[in-house]
């Protein structure tokens, strides 16, 4: 799909995808009432013929594209899900080094808020543009050479630094899969068989003998309104993490706000 069309809001898309759809479904409505149709001999029961295979058509499209739009909301689900626990595994790990001896527990407090500020105000708005900046990598790095420096002096301390480890982990995984999430799409292939499909179920609607061309015309329209608004939510669930639709960074300035400022 074009990039546009996540960069714009998610009424615009809306509209545009479905004036699209339907502009082109009567338009080839009318070409072929006028150029095609003339060069057939239709019989007395062509309409249940032609019923009979906008019905088989429409069962094996209709699975595809359920299919299709089923995995395509997964993906979004599980995006979200992956923000909300990269968000939890910071305010955790907050937590965690909150029990160090100063200076390292205000270091690394620090460093931690310089992270999730810059995930929010910095690595969001690059997201969205399908662009992932070198930047978070440096400030973990960073982070991570000041928490393995630590060494723990009481019993206490070493299951405190124990923890923190296993939370800091944590947080490199939940981060590693929304990075690698940021770009996931549908093909080029998928998408040229969806459109492809949405064309030949709305094509067969075509050599219904009506002979009203505005009843004709009603019911394509409501044939190819639906697929319109089937290939929308396709569109916007589809990049996650691109464009206006995408999803937000509020996870993370939940944990900033309830967690590292009011811990100041």
């Amino acid at each position: 799909m074009p990039n546009w069309l996540y960069e714009t809001s998610t009424l615009h898309a809306a509209i545009a995808i479905v004036a699209f759809v339907e502009l082109v479904s009567v338009g080839g409505l009318l070409a072929t009432r006028r150029f095609v149709l003339p060069h057939f001999h239709y019989c007395e029961n062509i309409n249940e013929a032609v019923s009979g295979t906008v019905q088989a058509i429409g069962v094996f499209y209709g699975i595809t594209v359920g299919l299709i739009a089923v995995a395509v909301w997964n993906t979004n689900s599980s995006a979200a899900e992956l923000v909300s626990k990269e968000a939890s595994s910071i305010g955790a790990l907050y937590r965690d080094v909150s029990g160090y001896p100063a200076p390292v527990r205000d270091e690394l407090r620090a460093k931690l808020r310089t992270y999730t500020v810059f995930t929010i105000e910095e690595a969001w708005p690059a997201q969205q543009k399908g662009e992932i900046l070198g930047r978070g990598t440096l400030l973990m790095d960073d982070f991570q050479a000041r928490l393995y420096s630590f060494e723990p002096a009481t019993q206490g301390q070493m299951a405190l630094h124990s923890e923190t480890l296993r939370a800091y982990n944590n947080l490199i995984e939940n981060r590693r899969l929304r990075l690698d999430s940021v770009k996931s799409a549908l093909s080029t292939t998928m998408w040229i068989l969806i459109w492809l499909g949405a064309a030949i179920s709305i094509g067969v609607a075509y050599f219904y003998r009506i002979t009203d061309v505005k009843l004709h015309a009603a019911l394509v329209i409501l044939m190819s309104g639906f697929l319109a608004l089937v290939l929308f939510m396709i569109t916007i669930n589809d990049r996650p993490f691109y464009g206006s639709v995408s999803l937000s960074p509020d996870p993370y300035r939940l944990i900033l706000t309830h967690v590292m400022d009011l811990s100041k």
